[in-house]
């Protein structure tokens, strides 16, 4: 088989590097992904090898790039497209990116920290012009009312008659003012903790700012509140002071008069103007900083990432004695060694070696990981295969069979006509845009798994084309495309039906006996007359049941018969006799004898003498039973059959349990000569029942012993309870799990009906009621009413529907059919490859939408 039935062969090869090109060489082999290296120091920790300094060093550059990253993306510069995607540079030239990028670095944070104060000035200027315009309009208010209404509750405020003075400024109190802003949050707290520290010697006015400021220390935009407190004494004044800084207030400073007032306006006005202009010419010169820096700045990214990689790669590695050479052993499939040694040799090249870098295949115990080639039409499907699990080594991939039986389960249950064309087309238009950038980089994670399964979408959406053709099914409606079979007519020239008939009987019947009526089954489908049968709802449960019973049993003894390409592969040939021929007979002498009768009774028995056929669940029954019950038989020497077929199940039983357990104690104790594993390019497990199956392949090809240097006693003691505990467990879960799996395909009928029933139900509560009105508003109603349609069709029957489809279609195939024949129990192949090396910025987001060429 080729790589899409069955993993590629790998194999174990050694890397000699030289050390002067060894960087190139893992380049190369980054850049075209050949190899999974494996790890020759896993003793020694990540701090303590070799190329730990240059890690060091990559990862700064990231933190630098990540830097510059934000900052062009705070300054909305798009990053240009990187068509090419670069090499890795090499090892000098790593100390030049280095000082360019802490040159951009240094000079980016000197001018990022310069606006930053310039900023915070002017958010100063800014809210000092706004609070002395505010607290002008207090002290005008102030001066208006000669501070009558200010001072009343303070008695010790008013003037003497004589002197002119107040009792606070005979005793030596200056009054004073503290102005500023604080956040609108604040005020009542700020103000009540005022009122009680001061015991009423202060003034406290307050007026909210029309518009929203920026806050210098936060930099949130906030609704503010200019206060202005007025108050006598040094001692009030540091109270309230420690008050406005536990409040974190911006307080600024008062003029005494209206003229120092009006000049200091005039002075912040020109501030604010020359520092509009400076950070205007900050921003263009920071602009034209990172306009340079954005040329480069994706270059800079992926090569970071390469080298780091690179590096990574090297620590896995091991010198030899002479600190010469670098060893490195790596997994590669066997059909690329080509091309990984002209990998080898342009890196050698490109790094001066005297001596070229060489590959030596080796031998290896160990499992070898699995790689399943795919492309951008079968990646979908296999992704279902390995969330199962990923298929162990050369086993048989299951992948190809599901693209053709997964989307067949899923249109069972999801048939119909319309749904698969709506479902088709949207799969259609993600194909054809699949290379639209727009499309591509869309960072939705819901669109992104809609857009990697587009295949799968598309072929689920032309099966349900064709089963809902089967059902004969568009939106809940039945085509008539070929004329129906049954005829009405003859019931009225034959039985005489009259008008009065039909208005006297809400239901009748037609008799498929009487001439004319059926004139011959429907060409393709289901006649369309049965959508208007009031049995239609018991017809069709019993055709999809049974159709859902023949479609299980053909897809479990699929999944068996695929077992038999595992067994010959890997040289288990008494597994075919003791394996799948009593786990064949068990499965097709009991539900498979079903779906014949099943088949049998569709054929024998025509729509005229459909009154006489025999119930199938009867017989089969009976079956088990071993009597008749006075049913008519099905075909002559039923019973016969029937006896020989459960009792030939019933044997395949102790073969299927005791066979290969007493066959593998036979080759261990009496049997032939017995001989060791060979061949490394074999799957090699502990236990010790894969153990005798790798015996016993050698024994059945007549390998002696003495062809072989490793000894008998190399291998573990064969121990009989052990095999037959596993064998036991395995005869058990077979055999009842052909009874529930069978039952399992059920789903596909239930599903089926109730899509069916869920249409049909959408279809009279919505369509019939905008169909129904005469008006001559129903055509507005009946727009409203497909738009709630199509509304309800796409997100219920499509998204929801379509939904539990896909997983019960998942669970069929993972349960029911995988079980059969895949283990799942492998290890995935992971190549170097730069392509799958995400990075950090990555990771964080920071590249944007710049596109990846690796």
């Amino acid at each position: 088989m080729g790589s899409v039935f069955r993993s590629e062969e790998m194999c174990m090869a050694q890397l000699f590097l030289q050390s002067g090109s060894a960087y190139d060489c893992i380049s190369e082999l980054g850049e075209t992904g050949l190899v999974e290296f494996r790890d020759l120091n896993p003793s020694v920790s990540s701090f303590q090898r070799k190329f730990v300094s240059e890690i060091k060093r990559c990862e700064e550059m990231e933190r630098i790039l990540g830097y510059l990253l934000r900052e062009i993306r705070k300054m909305g510069i798009p990053l240009p497209d990187v068509e090419v995607s670069p090499v890795a540079p090499p090892p000098k030239q790593v100390l030049e990116i280095m000082e360019q990028l802490q040159r951009l670095e240094l000079e980016l944070s000197e001018v990022a920290r310069n606006k930053e104060k310039l900023q915070r000035n002017l958010l100063e200027l800014t809210e000092y012009g706004l609070m002395l315009r505010l607290t002008r309009g207090f002290m005008c208010r102030s001066e208006r009312d000669q501070l009558g209404p200010q001072y009343e509750e303070f008695p010790f405020l008013e003037k003497d008659n004589v002197t002119g003075c107040t009792s606070m400024q005979r005793l030596g109190a200056k009054l004073g003012f503290i102005s500023g802003l604080i956040q609108r949050a604040k005020m009542e707290a700020f103000e009540r903790m005022l009122w009680r520290a001061c015991k009423g010697y202060t003034i406290f006015s307050h007026s909210e700012l029309d518009e929203c400021v920026q806050d210098p220390d936060t930099g949130e935009v906030t609704k503010s509140v200019v206060f202005l407190i007025s108050f006598w004494g040094d001692q009030i004044g540091q109270k309230v002071q420690k008050i406005c800084d536990c409040y974190h207030c911006h307080l600024y400073p008062h003029p005494d008069s209206a003229e120092e007032r009006d000049e200091v306006l005039e002075s912040l006005k020109t501030r604010t103007q020359d520092l509009q202009t400076v950070l205007h010419r900050t921003d263009e010169y920071l602009r034209q900083v990172l306009d340079r820096a954005s040329e480069s700045v994706c270059t800079w990214v992926i090569q970071v990432k390469k080298m780091k990689a690179i590096y990574h790669i090297l620590n896995l590695c091991s010198f030899d004695v002479t600190n010469k050479c670098l060893i490195a052993e790596v997994w590669c499939p066997v059909n690329d060694l080509t091309a990984l040694r002209r990998a080898l040799e342009e890196g050698s090249r490109k790094g001066g070696a005297t001596i070229p870098s060489f590959v030596n295949r080796i031998p290896s115990n160990g499992t070898p990981p699995t790689l399943l080639r795919t492309n951008k039409f079968t990646s979908g499907f296999q992704n279902i295969v390995d969330a199962y699990g990923v298929g162990s080594y050369r086993e048989v991939n299951p992948a190809p069979y599901t693209i053709v039986t997964f989307p067949f389960l899923f249109a069972v249950m999801f048939g119909d006509l319309g749904h698969g064309v709506v479902m088709a087309l949207f799969a259609l238009w993600m194909v054809l845009c699949e290379k639209d950038p727009k499309v591509t980089r869309s960072k939705n994670e819901i669109w992104q798994m809609f857009f990697a399964g587009r295949y799968m979408i598309l072929m689920m959406g032309l099966f349900s084309i064709y089963t809902g053709l089967i059902y004969n099914e568009c939106f809940s409606k039945s085509l008539n495309v070929f004329s129906s079979g049954w005829s009405v007519r003859a019931m009225f020239t034959e039985l005489h039906w009259t008008n009065e008939t039909l208005r006297t009987n809400p239901l009748l019947t037609l008799d498929p006996n009487v001439t004319g009526v059926f004139n011959g089954v429907y060409p393709f489908g289901i006649d369309p007359i049965w959508n208007m049968a009031s049995n239609r709802l018991t017809f069709l449960n019993s055709y999809k049941m049974k159709m859902s019973i023949i479609v299980g049993v053909l897809h479990m003894s699929f999944g068996i018969v695929l077992g038999v390409f595992n067994h010959l592969h890997f040289r288990q040939k008494f597994n075919l006799y003791l394996v799948f021929v009593p786990e064949l007979l068990f499965l097709l002498c009991l539900f498979g004898y079903l779906g014949v009768m099943i088949v049998y009774k569709w054929l024998a028995f025509s729509v005229r003498d459909s009154s006489m056929a025999p119930s199938v669940l009867v017989h089969f029954i009976n079956m088990f039973l071993m009597k008749t019950d006075g049913e008519t038989p099905l075909y002559p020497g039923q019973m016969v059959v029937q006896v020989l077929l459960v009792v030939t199940a019933l044997l395949s039983v102790p073969v299927l349990l005791l066979g290969k357990p007493v066959y593998l104690y036979w080759l261990h104790h009496g049997g032939r000569s017995q001989s060791s594993y060979r061949g490394y390019e074999r799957v090699q497990r502990g236990s010790v029942e894969d153990l005798s199956v790798t015996l016993s392949q050698d024994m059945e090809e007549g390998v002696s012993h003495s062809d072989h240097s490793i000894s008998r006693e190399a291998h573990p003691e064969f121990d009989l309870g052990s095999v037959l505990l596993h064998q036991a467990i395995h005869t058990i879960e077979y055999c009842l799990g052909c009874i529930s799996n069978s039952a399992s395909y059920l789903r596909l009928w239930a599903l089926s009906l109730a899509h069916a029933q869920l249409s049909e139900v959408l279809w009279n509560m919505v369509i019939r009621l905008g169909l129904r009105t005469d008006s001559r508003a129903g055509s507005v109603l009946l727009a409203l009413m497909f738009i709630l349609f199509s509304v309800l069709t796409v997100s219920i029957l499509l998204l929801m529907e379509g939904l539990s489809a896909f997983l019960h279609a998942l669970r069929l195939h993972w349960v029911e059919f995988q079980n059969k024949f895949y283990g799942g129990t492998g290890v995935k192949f992971i190549p170097f490859a730069f392509s799958l090396l995400p990075s950090g910025l990555d990771q964080d987001g920071l590249m944007g939408e710049a596109p990846s060429v690796l």
